[in-house]
């Protein structure tokens, strides 16, 4: 399954002297990689309409999602939003982001989240902050769920980037064996500062190097029906867009 893409490019200042070296304008304008998430995070406040019940996820390329949120509600902006993590929690209430919990909605309109690898067909791969639980549950409810990531995570196949499991402490060496019994690939639990890093449900997250992962929608069901798995970071048939932000300053449009 292919892309549909919608390209567009980021007005940039008249250069009323160009300089020889064209090829060195060029790479001049080049952004850098945060310059690269600002702009997706930035140009996703668009698709927000007034009253909406939002989604937000959880990343660093949210992060300037939630900045740009801030600066509309501040300006008048009337919206709900419903964090998937703690951290984002955090970041919304600093900035006077209205909130309200999953539980205490029906649907969500609009999902904003970020992604470690986007593949044909709009497969994720999610998690790599350690929130894909909570994630995915607001991704089940939204309306609409729309990525934003900078170019590099656009792939052909999606397994380059570890997937994240998440499972029950107690006896999640047993999921590990079972992974590594049928996939002999590597598999390695999570640590923050010389500990299991633990999500925000006190939960551990094994990172699985599959390296290609050739059938996304069996391989997260064989991983849910392992006991002691709660969550897997591929999100299938969830994503409805994704707004891909490139180095030269334009923005892309990927749909199904």
């Amino acid at each position: 399954m292919s892309y549909s893409v919608l390209k567009k490019r980021v007005p940039k200042a008249l250069i009323l002297n160009p300089p020889i070296n064209n090829s060195l304008t060029k790479e001049l304008h080049m952004l850098s990689p945060e310059e690269i998430k600002k702009l997706a995070g930035t140009a996703a406040i668009s698709l927000v309409e007034n009253n909406t019940t939002l989604g937000i996820g959880t990343g660093t390329t949210v992060y300037w999602f939630i900045l740009a949120l801030a600066e509309k509600v501040k300006q008048g902006l009337q919206c709900k939003a419903v964090p998937t993590s703690r951290q984002t929690e955090k970041l919304a209430l600093e900035h006077h982001i209205p909130l309200v919990a999953l539980n205490e909605v029906e649907r969500i309109n609009l999902t904003i989240d970020g992604a470690d690898e986007i593949a044909p067909g709009l497969q994720l791969i999610k998690g790599g902050g350690g929130a894909l639980l909570q994630e995915k549950m607001v991704a089940a409810a939204s309306d609409r769920l729309i990525i934003i990531a900078d170019h590099s995570k656009v792939v052909q196949q999606l397994g380059k980037f570890p997937l994240p499991v998440e499972v029950i402490p107690y006896g999640w060496k047993q999921v590990q064996r079972r992974i590594n019994a049928l996939y002999n690939i590597p598999t390695g639990l999570r640590l923050k500062e010389g500990q299991p890093f633990l999500t925000d449900h006190g939960h551990y997250i094994l990172d699985c190097h599959f390296g290609q992962i050739t059938d996304a929608p069996a391989l997260e069901q064989w991983l849910n029906d392992i006991p002691g798995v709660v969550e897997n970071g591929l999100f299938i048939r969830l994503a409805t867009e994704a707004l891909v932000a490139h180095p030269d300053g334009s923005t892309s449009i990927l749909k199904v």
